[in-house]
């Protein structure tokens, strides 16, 4: 039986995302409005489509750069790229989507 959840993002996913929306409200910085709006459903834990996981993947390739960027990681004062970052889930989201996305190939190749 399928299993209905497998693309609910992990707890740890929906704090980063809830952080990033509260840095970004408090700095008035960093995100787009799909950044806001994939955060506000990593934050509820909603179930993700394969393509938004494979969206996801290609944010955290594109933007690691923005990990070398001062104030990267000050939550006191957050560079944009950190508060974007955050909305897409930070560390655990890019890790989570891209154990998504292989687990994804792998059923396809079965």
């Amino acid at each position: 039986m399928a299993q209905t959840s497998k693309n609910k993002p992990p707890q740890a996913v929906a704090a980063q995302a809830a952080k990033g929306l509260k840095l970004r409200e408090a700095f008035k910085r960093g995100g787009t409005q799909v950044g806001v709006a994939r955060a506000r459903d990593l934050k509820d834990r909603k179930e993700l489509s394969e393509d938004t996981i494979k969206r996801m993947v290609s944010y955290f390739a594109r933007h690691k750069v923005d990990k070398r960027a001062a104030n990267f990681g000050d939550d006191d004062n957050p560079s944009a790229g950190y508060v974007a970052w955050l909305l897409w889930g930070g560390d655990a989201g890019r890790d989570w989507a891209a154990k998504q996305k292989k687990a994804s190939a792998s059923e396809t190749k079965d």
